[in-house]
């Protein structure tokens, strides 16, 4: 089983526009926006507006919903970056990875020869984040 869902973790408090993000999508089930530490160029996550912990405890409705916006992002960086490939992330539960618990993905644009930033902790500079985001979104049309 798992803990239950921390309404006060920083995805919701970002759904709740307590703290600002840079937006790239949004719909009526899900919210995309840029990882303030992000691992490479271009670095975006998609979560549901709904509270869910993980892909553990949330329903097949919104699963799909973020997965579908998950695909919508993959193919904009894709293009938006000239990314060769891209990696989706998603970690459930501490032993998995997981840090913020609210359910997320993480899309990533990817180029040969050319790792992953650790996750550092190190912050990104916000007028990057907010090119990026404005990339993201020409791309998405």
């Amino acid at each position: 089983m798992t803990a239950p869902y921390d309404a006060n973790n920083i995805f919701a408090k970002i759904l709740r526009g307590e703290i600002p993000s840079h937006e790239v999508y949004e719909d009526e089930e899900t919210y995309a926006f840029m990882d303030v530490m992000p691992q490479g160029k271009g670095h975006c996550l998609a979560i549901t507006k709904a509270p869910f912990r993980n892909i553990l405890d949330v329903d097949q409705a919104n699963l799909s919903a973020v997965i579908a916006t998950t695909q919508k992002l993959a193919r904009a960086v894709k293009v938006a970056f000239s990314a060769d490939g891209v990696t989706v992330i998603q970690f459930n539960e501490p032993a998995a990875g997981q840090t913020v618990f609210h359910l997320h993905f993480h899309i990533i644009p990817r180029f040969d020869g050319v790792a992953l930033r650790p996750h550092t902790g190190q912050m990104e500079d916000q007028n990057v984040l907010a090119e990026n985001a404005e990339k993201i979104r020409k791309a998405l049309g």
